[in-house]
């Protein structure tokens, strides 16, 4: 086994939906990361509780697996928090869906990506766009539990878009976030949730895809703020297509790709 590899420990468990699930497990004491960044969880189905469900017989149920998994807790909490979906049939959530309390999993404690606030160059613009689908979500509930992001941008837009409310899991945290942290600080940001719903006819609710809400300015209409590429910040996280004609619809827009540190549109792609 790698030096990297730690054992963890199951602490809990929160069951949003059928196919949503999330979890948090023990912190390593020399483990540190970047809101935002993700890291490599690793099971092995044989070691867990409920293996007596499985076939012993499958070869594959006796070989680590491991997947990219965002980290939605704070860099300073004291345990570390992850946003699941199930994959029908995956070999890796298909096994952690029944993850129960005390089970070990393996944790690669080497942080990656650069999808953190970091990578943008000083003086930073006013505004910072969040826009997310599904387990998109998590590395954006990690920056807005980082008190410096509430110090370095005036107005923070959290778009947050789900199949159904059911979907929308971390609702209550995120309405508690700008009373919890930015409470902390002088002048903090103000923030702005958007929860998006494309399934369901909610009142009062978006329902269309994030990259149309964009060019149709529907989204700039309910945030009350116009995407200028000299105030701008904007990162996406989420299911590849989303990503993708997101980042096109902002091209569109007149914002631009960052790069090496410069630029308005940051992505993430583990997937």
């Amino acid at each position: 086994m790698s030096d990297n590899i730690q054992t963890v420990t199951v602490l809990s468990k929160t069951t949003w939906t059928p196919n949503l699930f999330s979890f948090t497990v023990s912190r390593p004491d020399s483990f540190k990361f970047t809101a935002g960044q993700f890291v490599r969880l690793g099971v092995n189905p044989s070691q867990l509780k409920y293996y007596q469900q499985v076939e012993a017989s499958d070869e594959a149920l006796n070989e680590d697996i491991f997947r990219a998994y965002s980290i939605v807790s704070s860099p300073f909490d004291e345990v570390l928090e992850f946003f699941s979906i199930v994959i029908p049939d995956g070999a890796f959530t298909s096994q952690l869906q029944h993850l129960q309390v005390g089970d070990e999993l393996l944790l690669n404690t080497m942080p990656f990506g650069f999808l953190t606030l970091a990578r943008y160059q000083k003086p930073l613009p006013k505004d910072l766009w969040l826009l997310a689908t599904g387990t998109g979500l998590a590395p954006f509930l990690s920056m807005l539990q980082d008190l410096k992001t509430w110090e370095d941008y005036e107005r923070i837009v959290l778009a947050y878009s789900a199949r159904s409310t059911d979907e929308l899991a971390y609702v209550e945290q995120i309405e508690r976030l700008q009373d919890d942290f930015g409470s902390l600080v002088d002048n903090p940001a103000k923030l702005i949730f958007i929860p998006i719903v494309t399934r369901e006819t909610v009142d009062g609710a978006l329902s269309e895809r994030l990259p149309k809400l964009l060019l149709e300015g529907k989204l700039q209409a309910r945030a009350g703020i116009d995407l200028d590429v000299d105030t701008t910040h904007v990162m996406l996280c989420g299911n590849p297509d989303m990503v993708d004609d997101t980042k096109e619809a902002l091209k569109t827009l007149g914002l631009v790709m960052n790069r090496r540190g410069e630029g308005n549109i940051a992505v993430e792609n583990y997937w």
